[in-house]
C-alpha cells in the first residue's frame, strides 16, 4: 500500500527520560508512526521480569506520528501494556534501547533491553535491541545513527524468522571498523557479592557487584571479540531455549 506507514513500538530499561531513548526516537522518526512506552525510571537488569502488582500508565507527550507513555513496571511490562492498551494494531517492529552500556555475551540474559526484544519475538513481532558500550548518562549516541537506520529499514523490509530478534552492541568508538554478525560469547561473573557493615548499627548488608569474565576470549566468532576489535556486534537471538544437540543425545540420535 502506497501510503502505509509502519507502526514502531519503542521501549528501554533506562527510563523514559534517558538520552539513549530520545536519540533512538530521532534516528527512526521518519521510518513510521512511533509509540513509546518506557519505564518511569531505571530498570536495568530486569531481563524478562514482569510485574504481578498494580501498574500505572500515563501519557508524557503526543504529536503527529509520535506518542510517548511512561509505565511504572518493567521493560517487559511496557511491551505488554503497549501491545494491549496503546497500539491500534500489531506493531511492524519493536525496538529496545538505546541502552547505556553493553549487553553483549551472556550478559544479554540479564538485560531489560534484550528482554524487550525477546518479549516482542514471543508475540510474533520483529525486534531489535540496541546498546552502546558507554555507561555515561550523557553518552554520545550519534555515531550509531547509520547502523540503527540501516537495520531498522532492513528488518522493516525483510522481517525476521518467527521467534527471532537481533541484539546489537556498538563499541566505544565513533569510528567502528565495520559490522560483524556473530554469536553470543560464553562467560560468567566473579566476586558478585560485596559484604558491608552499617556504620551506625553494625549490621551486615550486601551489594551485588563483581566483574564479568569472558570464558573464550580468543574465539574469533563472538560478540565479545568483535567489540574488543572495534566492530559492531550483531547477534541473532531466539526465544527457543532448547539445546538440540543434547536433545538428540538424550534421544539416542
Amino acid at each position: 500500500m502506497e501510503n502505509y506507514r509502519p507502526l514502531i513500538l519503542i521501549s528501554n530499561d533506562d527510563g523514559y527520560e534517558a538520552k539513549g531513548l530520545k536519540s533512538l526516537i530521532e534516528m527512526v522518526r521518519d521510518k513510521g508512526d512511533i509509540i513509546v512506552c518506557a519505564p518511569t525510571g531505571a530498570r536495568s537488569g530486569q531481563s524478562r521480569a514482569f510485574s504481578t502488582d498494580v501498574l500505572t500508565l500515563s501519557e508524557v507527550s503526543r504529536e503527529p506520528g509520535l506518542a510517548i507513555y511512561k509505565c511504572s513496571g518493567t521493560p517487559v511490562d511496557c511491551i505488554k501494556m503497549a501491545y494491549s492498551e496503546l497500539c491500534p494494531r500489531k506493531p511492524d517492529l519493536v525496538l529496545g534501547g538505546i541502552n547505556h552500556g553493553s549487553n553483549s555475551s551472556t550478559n544479554a540474559q540479564y538485560s531489560g533491553t534484550v528482554g524487550i526484544a525477546i518479549e516482542a519475538a514471543m508475540k510474533g513481532m520483529p525486534a531489535i535491541a540496541f546498546s552502546l558500550c558507554d555507561f555515561n548518562p550523557d553518552a554520545d549516541f550519534s555515531p550509531m545513527t547509520e547502523i540503527v537506520r540501516e537495520l531498522t529499514a532492513k528488518v522493516l523490509g525483510e522481517g525476521l524468522p518467527q521467534y527471532a530478534c537481533l541484539n546489537v552492541n556498538y563499541p566505544l568508538t565513533d569510528r567502528p571498523l565495520g559490522m560483524r554478525y556473530c554469536r553470543m560469547a560464553r562467560g560468567h561473573w566473579r566476586k558478585e557479592v560485596a559484604k558491608c557493615q552499617h556504620p551506625g548499627t553494625g549490621s551486615d548488608y550486601y551489594w551485588m557487584t563483581g566483574f564479568y569474565q569472558c570464558d573464550e576470549p580468543d574465539a574469533p566468532d563472538t560478540d565479545d571479540r568483535a567489540l574488543r576489535e572495534n566492530y559492531i556486534a550483531v547477534t541473532p537471538l531466539t526465544v527457543d531455549l532448547t539445546d538440540y544437540s543434547l536433545l538428540d543425545k538424550l534421544n539416542g540420535k
